[in-house]
């Protein structure tokens, strides 16, 4: 036993067994920015439960039922042949689309989150109908033809929405006479006779409506243009389509698309549903809040087992060098505050911001240990040694979680340069000897 308590090779392989112990704790800490996340994802759903969620506007366009023979299956099993209601869609020739959003913050216990007020009008020019999918004209009934507009979130609807159309107004009722384009929108009557389908025909339509977190286009016209506006100054451009001139500042940013229907995988005149290919032509703007506390969070745990094997070096290397003998306890101590640093930072962060949770919570741990290890070392030079390091470890982990394209490269020089300098001191060590 004696011999045990003297040899460095137990006394590391001990620390080393310390070392992997602590990643369970570290475990327990990503559970806990995992459920914090969670709750935080469940304030913003409340809100938009009640002011409206993300919006996606599909439309508008033509949509024509006809009558076709179809085998379908009955519940006996058996099958046999029917006549069902089918849809034929006609998308506009153009599309221009000018969206405004005005953001506001909502709160939920400690939590924000950002609505806003979109006021959207659709100008979409259709051409003559005549000739138009002529492997069906004698099915389709032009008669019973009706405007769709898709909209994702109907509740948020603020005003009565029309359809201007030479000098008429048309109001649109709930609900889809098919779900082909989308799952949930606005539809009106627009019956059509033979001169009707001659000419081309243009519409205008005025939307305010309520949603929070992001606003979706479609594209469905042979041309579309898109532009938004808003004086959220942390847009992230999303979808299928990045604009093609943007302006971002800290009074808001401005937004322009222009997409061809070559750009998309479905034609302007179609039957059947669609629902897939439209949802993945959107494209528009996520308005984000510009610091995620629980993402750097995350960060920062991975960040937990080099925290905790560089502070754990630094007591080995003064218990071999100055002939010391530290206890397991007491190195499991040290870890143990080296993980309270997280749920502090955790805890902080959502009341203070992460920066500034991150510099609190670095400094109580760092003293905290330090005033620890003047006890366990015995001598200030030691314990000044490990401040140093500390602080120079905390700093390195802030730098690395505050950068994105170089994390990579800061920390592998930074590993490399750790590296040597622990080279560099245990060189001279006679480590067969070192525990007499």
């Amino acid at each position: 036993m004696g011999w045990l308590r003297r040899s460095m090779t137990f006394r590391a392989a001990v620390v080393a067994v310390l070392v992997l112990l602590l990643l369970i704790p570290l475990y327990m800490v990503q559970d806990l920015i995992r459920e914090r996340e969670y709750t935080k994802q469940e304030a913003i759903n409340e809100v938009s439960a009640t002011w409206g969620g993300a919006q996606t506007v599909t439309g508008p366009l033509i949509s024509v039922p006809y009558r076709t023979n179809e085998r379908v299956q009955l519940e006996s099993g058996r099958t046999e042949v029917q006549e069902v209601t089918r849809y034929a869609h006609f998308l506009p020739e153009a599309l221009d689309v000018n969206t405004v959003l005005d953001p506001e913050r909502r709160h939920r216990g400690i939590y924000d989150v950002v609505v806003y007020k979109g006021h959207i009008t659709l100008d979409a020019r259709f051409p003559a109908m005549k000739g138009l999918l002529p492997s069906m004209a004698a099915a389709l009934r032009w008669d019973e033809a009706s405007i769709c507009l898709g909209i994702s979130d109907l509740r948020s609807i603020k005003q009565q929405v029309k359809a201007e159309m030479a000098g008429k107004a048309i109001a649109f009722e709930p609900g889809l006479p098919s779900d082909d384009i989308a799952a949930a929108g606005l539809s009106a009557a627009l019956p059509l006779d033979s001169a009707a389908m001659g000419g081309a025909f243009s519409m205008k339509i005025m939307l305010e409506l309520n949603g929070s977190g992001s606003f979706r286009v479609v594209p469905i016209g042979r041309n579309t243009t898109a532009t938004m506006a808003s004086t959220w100054p942390d847009p992230s451009f999303q979808g299928a389509f990045l604009p093609d001139s943007s302006g971002v500042s800290k009074a808001g940013f401005t937004a322009h698309w222009s997409v061809l229907h070559l750009n998309r995988p479905y034609p302007q005149e179609f039957t059947g549903t669609r629902n897939a290919e439209l949802e993945a032509s959107t494209f528009g703007t996520d308005l984000m809040l510009p610091v995620d506390e629980y993402q750097k969070s995350t960060r920062a745990t991975k960040y937990g087992l080099m925290l905790i094997v560089l502070v754990f070096l630094v007591f080995f290397f003064v218990e071999v060098l100055q002939k010391l003998h530290i206890h397991p306890i007491q190195y499991l101590l040290v870890g143990f505050a080296l993980c309270i640093f997280y749920t502090l930072l955790i805890a902080l962060s959502e009341h203070i911001g992460f920066s500034a949770a991150f510099i609190s919570s670095a400094v109580a741990v760092i003293g905290l240990v330090v005033f620890y290890a003047r006890s366990v070392f015995g001598q200030a030079k030691a314990t000044q040694l490990l401040g140093l390091v500390m602080l120079l470890v905390f700093g390195f982990m802030f730098t690395l979680i505050n950068q994105q394209d170089y994390a990579l490269l800061i920390g592998s020089i930074g590993l490399f340069i750790v590296l040597a300098i622990v080279m560099a001191v245990s060189r001279k060590i006679d480590w067969n000897r070192a525990g007499d």
